[in-house]
């Protein structure tokens, strides 16, 4: 059993209707798991979805991961999270993160200028409504000023979580919002960058283990661990090799820009099988968790055991059928 709760990332996209995702989120519920989220891109609306997942569960928490401040303005999304901490009896957190220049121009219509002043203008925005009366704001992306949000504001208003991997964006994560929610850091690299968050944290007079940090581990658990190994291999080769800039950056600066340049020449070629084969068994083991139930729950220990981390959020793979998920929360279960 670990320290820190686990959470659950599904995959909403593999799912044929909202109640196949809602019907999965009441499982890992019954299960013990402490919180349901989901990627938003280009697929269902998020808070749709988690509206409905909330209607449908008891006492799991429900969270957006991540809404982009390109998308919705920064009252919207102030609305959003407070409708929907009414909606689920006060469980919601809201995931805020930049996304890429690939959602924010090719699916948004906006240009990516200045995301980490965009973000922190988003949030300062969002602190506005939470307290409550006028919303007047002056800053270098957002100037609002004349209105009130008009529902009810809670005492207790939805934390904010932010998705982030590099030093500065992660040290505004700690200055400014609730938790933290990276990816794609092995757990010696999430240590480092745990340090730029208490800077943050520092900077803004609070208190860094009030920062929910929760990393997400993509995990597969199956007797056949080769082919659990391979499904989780080729999934963090495309996230390194063709999914946006950032995350492929990220994992260079953590030691191993070779890996990197290797699988992104694969993708040029649109060779996955070449760029699969450029992920190394080791790299695989420190990005991820694959393989028999041991395996897996050593990994995920391992990643509990970083001091500063509050929570891990287990994460799926393309490939994996509604068993295969099933299998792989069981597997977790005795770390609950």
């Amino acid at each position: 059993m670990t320290d820190v709760p686990l959470d659950v990332v599904l995959r909403v996209g593999d799912h044929d209707s909202i109640d196949s995702v809602a019907t999965q989120a009441r499982e890992a519920e019954d299960r013990g798991f402490a919180r349901v989220s989901a990627g938003e891109t280009t697929g269902r609306d998020m808070v749709t979805t988690f509206a409905v997942v909330g209607e449908r569960t008891d006492r799991i928490g429900v969270s957006t991961d991540v809404l982009s401040p390109y998308g919705r303005a920064p009252t919207v999304l102030a609305q959003t999270a407070l409708t929907m901490h009414e909606a689920t009896g006060g469980r919601f957190r809201l995931g805020l993160g930049t996304s890429s220049p690939a959602i924010a121009e090719g699916w948004h219509g906006a240009a990516f200028d200045r995301p980490l002043r965009r973000l922190r203008e988003t949030i300062d925005v969002i602190r506005e409504v939470y307290a409550g009366g006028r919303v007047s704001y002056g800053g270098e992306v957002y100037d609002l000023d004349g209105l009130a949000y008009e529902g009810p504001v809670p005492d207790d208003p939805p934390p904010i979580d932010v998705a982030a991997l590099g030093p500065k964006a992660v040290e505004l994560a700690g200055r400014f919002a609730d938790g933290w929610v990276p990816q794609l850091f092995t757990p010696d690299a999430l240590a480092d960058r745990v340090e730029d968050l208490r800077r943050g944290a520092d900077l803004g007079g609070r208190d860094p283990r009030s920062i929910r940090t929760a990393p997400l581990v993509r995990c597969y658990v199956d007797e056949d661990r080769e082919r659990a190994r391979e499904a989780v291999r080729s999934a963090v080769a495309f996230l390194i090799g063709a999914y946006g800039p950032f995350y492929g950056q990220s994992v260079a600066e953590q030691g191993y820009a070779g890996v990197v340049e290797e699988v992104r020449a694969a993708w040029e070629d649109r060779d996955t099988d070449a760029m699969a084969a450029a992920l190394p068994e080791d790299l695989l083991d420190e990005l991820a968790a694959a393989g028999t139930p041991e395996e897996v729950r050593d990994r995920v220990e391992r990643f509990a055991a970083v001091d500063g981390i509050n929570a891990v959020r287990v994460g799926f793979v393309r490939g994996m059928d509604r068993d295969d998920e099933a299998a792989t929360l069981a597997a977790l279960e005795p770390l609950l």
